[in-house]
């Protein structure tokens, strides 16, 4: 090496020395500052000698860039060249073996499991037997010194008892765990037998019923679209049986739980509770809405309950109820969905029930600031309306143009002092027949889903929810009334 060279290695070395370079293992707090003795290494160009020295470095996430040094304390003696010009160089390929978690030493090579594991003693020499008398000896010697005696007999006794009474505890133990991982998992199975159980999660009045309205749903199933995360859809199942998804609907609307509970309930995550809801939804929303519920005024006539004897033409008697929902950011939106009826953020619709008892018309969902009037003209009943057909509504209903029929309706007191005795006696038998729509609605509402704060995150499918309960009731429940149930039977003989 030329002088030349020599010295402009050594000015080389001194403008990097002026940087203070640090040492990059964990650890060590050597630094070119205070020590001009050790030296201070890169990390070297060959990828697998590299990876070794951030395999040796120990470094959660490192990657090792320009100015990233290794001192020379992490290295061996012998891992340097002999340099006269007093600049420490590392040999080709050497590694850093040195740490504070060695102690700065190389440990011993661990012995090989030759060397570890113990020889077994050689077995005795077998000695020839040569003698007449020892060969007698051995043929007559037995090869164990132990016989059956009643000792032992009674010791078999012991174990074989011992061994009927663990393979009892064996079946009753499988039996116990049959029966955990079946209360695991929130599935229809589980309450077969409780009708009282069904009820709570499904609002269906026994499992039976349950059943029957599967029977009637379950061919369509084939040819369901699910909803996934993707912008595609498909008809792909999840790890739940479709009769288990059913019910982890009817749960979702019956009792109201969040999707996150669902999802612990039924072992599965939180987005696929949300998809398996959002299709059922769906699902059911075409598969029963294409279901005619309107009910024809023959119909209408041969089921009519004595009650409704003087309003006998009565085709549909139809109120609205209003959803409370959550208050939206937008001054907009909330001006839109505000109820000055409620002092609340509401969804409203609108239900009209037979005059027996069933759900013929529901309305799509709107904002709770639309009035009754506008809510009747939207809800696409009166086209099913005819002259000979009579509604009864309550007092909102301003409803006497739109309507082509009768309208029953109770009597307004308008600018006179008091009501007229005909009218009071009007009222009061109008209101005590249109109860029966109140309780119709108390009926839906009997989702816990409905009676609470609806969030904006399922206002996508709200609609969907609202209607499939409605037409579920037809499917859930029996008549309003006891009596109607004997009149009904009384009809059909």
């Amino acid at each position: 090496m030329s002088g030349f060279r020599v010295k402009e290695r050594r000015l080389a070395y001194q403008r990097v020395k002026k940087t203070a370079l640090h040492c990059c293992v964990p650890l060590c707090a050597n630094s070119s500052r205070y020590n001009s003795i050790i030296s201070f290494h890169s990390f070297p160009v060959d990828v697998l000698v590299r990876a070794e020295w951030m395999v040796r470095v120990r470094r959660d996430d490192f990657t090792p860039s320009k100015t990233s040094r290794v001192c020379s304390r992490h290295f061996q003696k012998g891992d340097f060249v002999n340099n006269p010009v007093k600049l420490r160089r590392l040999k080709k390929g050497a590694i850093p073996a040195l740490f504070s978690w060695n102690n700065f030493q190389i440990p011993a090579p661990r012995a090989s499991v030759w060397e570890r594991r113990p020889r077994a003693d050689s077995p005795p020499p077998v000695h020839d037997i040569d003698s007449e008398e020892e060969m007698e000896l051995a043929t007559l010697a037995p090869d164990h010194d132990y016989c059956i005696t009643p000792t032992t007999a009674m010791v078999a006794d012991q174990l074989a008892e011992e061994n009927d009474t663990l393979r009892q505890k064996v079946k009753e133990l499988e039996l116990q765990i049959q029966a955990l991982q079946l209360r695991s998992c929130l599935g229809l199975k589980r309450f077969a037998g409780s009708d009282e159980d069904i009820r709570f999660y499904t609002r269906f009045h026994s499992y039976d019923h349950l059943m029957a309205f599967w029977r009637l749903i379950e061919p369509a199933t084939s040819r369901m679209i699910r909803v996934t995360t993707e912008k595609t859809t498909s008809n792909r199942s999840t790890k739940l049986l479709p009769i288990d998804e059913l019910f982890l609907f009817l749960n979702y609307l019956s009792t109201g739980c969040t999707q996150r509970e669902l999802g612990h309930r039924f072992n599965i995550h939180r987005t696929t509770a949300s998809r398996i809801i959002t299709t059922w939804a769906n699902f059911l929303y075409c598969v029963l809405g294409a279901v005619c519920i309107w009910m024809t005024p023959e119909e209408i006539t041969a089921n009519l309950p004595p009650e409704f004897k003087e309003y006998a033409d009565t085709q549909v008697i139809v109120d609205c109820t209003e959803l409370r929902c959550q208050t939206p950011s937008s001054l907009v939106l909330q001006s839109e969905v505000y109820s000055h009826y409620k002092s609340h953020c509401t969804f409203k619709a609108m239900i009209g029930m037979a005059p027996h008892g069933p759900l013929t018309c529901v309305s799509a969902l709107y904002a709770g600031s639309i009035s009754d009037r506008e809510l009747f003209r939207l809800s696409g009943i009166i086209p099913l309306l005819s002259p000979d057909m009579a509604v009864m509504v309550d007092k909102g209903f301003r409803v006497d143009k739109l309507v082509p029929g009768r309208l029953h309706r109770p009597a307004f007191r308008s600018n006179k002092e008091q009501m007229a005795a005909q009218d009071v006696l009007e009222t009061q038998s109008i209101a005590r027949l249109r109860v029966h729509v109140e309780r119709l609605i108390r009926r839906v509402k009997e989702n816990k889903l409905f009676d609470t704060v609806i969030p904006l995150s399922i206002s996508g499918s709200i609609n969907q929810l609202f209607t499939v309960s409605c037409i579920l009731c037809n499917y859930q429940n029996g008549p309003l009334v006891k009596d109607w149930r004997e009149h009904k039977s009384q009809v059909e003989i």
